[in-house]
């Protein structure tokens, strides 16, 4: 090589751009990475409230339950906003962005109108109630039987698609989830149940499955969960009376296990770790399920242990260690050994009821209650031990959100971010 072609290829090598490094506060989906809700990172604090401990707050225009995101120092949120005044007004479908740094909305952008002739939702429920994912490119905003989208950082629509109306019963519900390139989410309508994935970059249909499973009732509003087991990559998905997996490049049914009485609305993700899944089978006759996710067809015979007690119906169970944490929508917070099911200890927790799921956060568990209340507690098999208390004195349904030393909490009106001050 010759000194000038040696120059140019250093040249070359000096100007080639440096890898990009992941984003370390990035929380990119419901219950953040992996969708498991555990946080290691700067301390957040153990204490918040309207005034207490509030870097900034905003307002956020109409209402929703979905739960924000964090990607590229932004939070990503979706909301239903009232078309003029009435009982029942059309409802325009938005996605706002606001800066993590300032607390000030950078963009807010209509995605779809869904009309008043349609069914409202459930009284506990919203218009906006899926929370959005990320790839940390894209944004994928999701409303049920409405449709799902794709935005950029700058709110442009790279693509909607509304291909898989539904007869919802009770309204949204069930988050999408990334897998394979792409999006993946459930519809589980009282006519019409199926799981689809959408190509992440154009929108289309990549694959689409029946569910084809009797019911008694067949509404549920589940987030998927995709799962590595034995190697093999599954979408766990649970389902009015059943739960399957799927192969998340085919969309082929793997298994299906059928629950020990008829349950529906399931709200709840399911959960994995220790080599096995973990479920609440709806309402009515809820169950906690663990399941051995190995074999295909109907494997109900790999139920590792079930119980009737202690099983969520809106928030989502927590994985600490050798623990599964359950909060029932009732305020009872349960301890049990996630492989064997056996009980540690079970007590009443302050709130009342409670839809947001728990989160671990530098080694301890964030709650709260549809109230508003917020609870941090130490993980432990002896006996509940709450060691802070807050009060938002406001609805409260979202999943709080840790990253970089902050919380984020979204209520019925208001994105709070909330820091310790040194």
């Amino acid at each position: 090589m010759t000194p000038f072609a040696m120059a140019a290829a250093l040249l070359m090598l000096g100007a080639a751009p440096a890898p990009t490094k992941p984003d370390a506060a990035a929380w990119l989906e419901f219950r953040g990475p992996d969708g498991v809700g555990h946080y290691e990172g700067p301390a957040v604090p153990t204490s918040w409230g309207p005034d207490k401990n509030v870097a900034w707050k905003v307002a956020i225009p109409g209402a929703g339950w979905s739960s924000p995101i964090l990607l590229r120092g932004k939070l990503i949120l979706t909301t239903a906003v009232p078309i003029g005044a009435g009982d029942k007004p059309d409802f325009e479908l938005r996605v706002v962005c606001v800066d993590a740094k300032s607390g000030k909305i950078d963009w807010n952008e209509k995605i779809f109108v869904e009309k008043a002739t349609v069914s409202q939702p459930h009284k506990k429920n919203s218009h906006a109630s899926p929370t959005a994912v990320s790839d940390g490119e894209r944004i994928i905003v999701h409303f049920g039987h409405m449709g799902t989208a794709a935005l950029d950082l700058t709110g442009k629509i790279l693509w909607k698609n509304s291909d898989y109306p539904y007869e919802h019963q009770h309204g949204n519900g069930g988050s999408p989830i990334l897998a394979e390139g792409n999006v993946v989410f459930s519809c589980d309508g009282k006519d019409k149940q199926m799981v689809v994935a959408l190509d992440i970059t154009t929108g289309k249909q990549a694959w689409k499955t029946d569910r084809n499973m009797p019911a008694a009732l067949k509404f549920s509003f589940a987030t998927c969960q995709l799962i590595e087991h034995a190697g093999k990559k599954q979408i766990i998905s649970a389902a009015s009376d059943w739960c399957a997996a799927y192969d998340p490049k085919t969309g082929a049914e793997i298994w299906r296990v059928k629950y020990p009485k008829p349950g529906w609305s399931l709200i709840t993700r399911p959960v994995y770790s220790h080599g096995l899944v973990f479920i609440s089978s709806g309402y009515i006759n809820q169950h906690l399920l663990s399941i051995k996710p190995e074999g295909t067809g109907d494997i109900t015979a790999n139920i590792a242990w079930m119980t009737n007690k202690f099983a969520p119906n809106t928030p989502t169970p927590l994985i600490v260690g050798d623990e599964l944490y359950t909060i029932s929508d009732q305020a009872t917070m349960s301890c049990l050994d996630a492989k064997t099911g056996k009980l540690h200890w079970s007590s009443r927790i302050k709130g009342n009821a409670y839809s947001s799921s728990p989160i671990l956060a530098n080694g301890k568990i964030y709650a709260t209650s549809e109230t508003g209340v917020g609870l941090v507690i130490n993980p432990g098999t002896k006996e509940l031990d709450v060691v802070a208390e807050s009060d938002m004195k406001e609805k409260t349904f979202a999943t709080i959100l840790p990253a970089d030393g902050a919380l984020y909490l979204r209520t019925e009106t208001t994105l709070f971010k909330f820091k310790a001050k040194k």
